[in-house]
């Protein structure tokens, strides 16, 4: 399955175009500061918390899941764009259809291997194009840029895009993660210019 968004050349507000996703260096956010390197046949998901069929997923039995192909915009909270990215894994809307999440599940909480986290609204997470991608562009997703699993969320500013996944827990309330409870905007929308923290 492929997907294209409408105006995939549109750009939010204050934003520029580069050629290329920036990769992460030493300089990275997370907070053990260092790039995982999480080998395929030792990747592991937790989904849990607000469901009623909480799974542990390896590598094989994340490639099992329905793969699709989605094409989209990806922005950058420093002032960066890159469009039309191809990536490649399970729509979100496709994961949560064999968790059975339970009515009080509002948020997803995300957490990853370097120790980042954030979370997002679970109606937000169920629009289009919001992917757990392994590949883009037609090769495996590379280490420095999340791989080998990272969430896609491309109408917010990427730090919404979590790489390195390892947990995701359904929640009842919101929880602010690393950089919604420093400097950056919880509800990261870029086509508002939300960037920061009010």
């Amino acid at each position: 399955m492929v997907s294209q968004k409408k105006e995939p050349d549109k750009l939010p507000p204050n934003q520029y175009t580069i050629p290329k996703i920036l990769l992460w260096g030493i300089e990275h956010p997370g907070i053990i500061n260092i790039l995982p390197n999480i080998r395929k046949e030792e990747f592991k998901l937790i989904i849990d918390g607000e469901v009623d069929s909480p799974l542990k997923l390896d590598w094989m039995q994340f490639l099992n899941l329905k793969q699709s192909i989605d094409i989209s915009n990806f922005h950058c909270v420093e002032g960066w764009s890159v469009l039309n990215q191809k990536w490649e894994g399970v729509l979100f809307k496709d994961l949560i259809k064999i968790i059975k999440v339970k009515n009080s599940a509002k948020f997803v909480w995300f957490e990853c291997a370097d120790g980042y986290n954030t979370s997002l609204p679970l109606s937000y997470l169920m629009e289009d194009h919001v992917i757990l991608a392994h590949r883009l562009n037609d090769e495996d997703l590379s280490q420095p840029l999340g791989g080998p699993v990272r969430l896609i969320v491309p109408n917010k500013y990427a730090y919404k895009s979590p790489m390195w996944i390892t947990k995701m827990t359904f929640l009842s309330k919101n929880k602010l993660g690393y950089w919604e409870k420093g400097i950056y905007s919880d509800s990261a929308d870029p086509w508002k210019n939300d960037r920061y923290r009010k």
